[in-house]
């Protein structure tokens, strides 16, 4: 088996555990697998420790200026420091010279901007850190900036959303690489999830979102959370709040950015999602308890916010399933 050479950009007030996700899933595989199949390697400019923004410090064993490819697997680091890097020319330059002697590209979290600023993104479709993805894509037009999922593929660059999603995507390299035994093994082993799907969106509205400031809108989403198997139209919504629907989806855009109808229907597929995580329930008994009456329509909506199916979400996910 090939060793495949991966290195690791990182530098000062780069986030230590955007960098440690990446070397710790595959130096598990390294001991996990029949032989070694990676060699990896933290690179910095000029060699030289960077301060992590937690302050602990990093010696890389490589100096970025001097690296050549081939390269198997390029991966640049998030971190507060993202912002000086992105407009360091050494690092954005050396970045661009390095994908061009990669099979493959990723980043993680607000490692995009650094890709985006080498042009590595143009074009593509990318995500970052759910905070920074509206000014990932104000920032860079070209690119086209999705916010919703783990992580994304396109062509041979891949971009992963904030800090921990950056395991989802190494453990998607492992078994890209090796095969799904051996990504299975290292899951295990760390104590994570074989994979999220790469399109699980990063933030549940259900620990994600915060409390309306409006006080009738955060009556109706609470109306919502506690009643999702019963009539959620805009017509039953306005009726409870004591408003007209014109004027309940007015404050619903404006405070929530999006339709009473959007909000009841992602609702009601995140209860799903926790549902199938969490309980054997079969799938016509949480479209029943979730609102959706069918299977099919639960379905329907299911792939439509998570991009797979139910049955695949349950499988990935569910602590039922050990």
């Amino acid at each position: 088996m090939d060793v495949r050479r991966v290195v690791v950009v990182a530098y000062d007030a780069v986030a230590l555990i955007d960098v440690a996700c990446v070397t710790s899933t595959l130096e598990e595989a390294n001991w996990h697998g029949a032989a070694p199949c990676y060699e990896v390697r933290v690179a910095a400019p000029g060699g030289h420790a960077v301060t992590c923004g937690t302050g602990l410090v990093v010696q890389p064993q490589q100096t970025l200026e001097r690296i050549t490819g081939p390269i198997d697997t390029l991966v640049v680091s998030g971190g507060i420091g993202y912002a000086d890097a992105a407009a360091n020319p050494l690092v954005v330059g050396h970045v661009r010279r390095l994908a061009r002697e990669s099979r493959r590209v990723s980043s993680v979290c607000t490692g995009a901007y650094i890709l985006a600023a080498a042009g590595l993104l143009d074009g593509r479709r990318a995500t970052t850190h759910w905070q920074q993805a509206h000014d990932l894509a104000a920032r860079h037009p070209e690119v086209v900036v999705d916010p919703d999922p783990i992580f994304i593929r396109d062509g041979n660059v891949a971009t992963s959303a904030g800090v921990t999603a950056a395991l989802d995507l190494t453990l998607a390299f492992v078994e890209e690489d090796n095969g799904a035994e051996l990504a299975r093994t290292v899951a295990r082993n760390l104590v994570t999830y074989l994979q999220r799907p790469g399109n699980q969106a990063q933030m549940s509205m259900f620990v994600g979102t915060p409390s309306p400031a409006n006080s009738l809108v955060r009556r109706i989403v609470e109306h919502i959370g506690s009643h999702l198997r019963d009539d959620l139209s805009t017509a039953t919504l306005a009726a409870e709040a004591g408003v007209s629907e014109r004027h309940l989806t007015r404050l619903f855009l404006k405070h929530l950015g999006q339709t009473p109808g959007r909000y009841v229907r992602q609702a009601r597929t995140e209860a799903t999602a926790h549902l199938l995580a969490s309980t054997s329930l079969p799938l016509p008994a949480i479209a029943v308890r979730c609102g959706f009456g069918t299977a099919e329509t639960l379905r329907q909506a299911f792939v439509d916010r998570y991009g797979i199916p139910p049955s695949r979400y349950r499988l990935t996910q569910s602590s039922a399933a050990g």
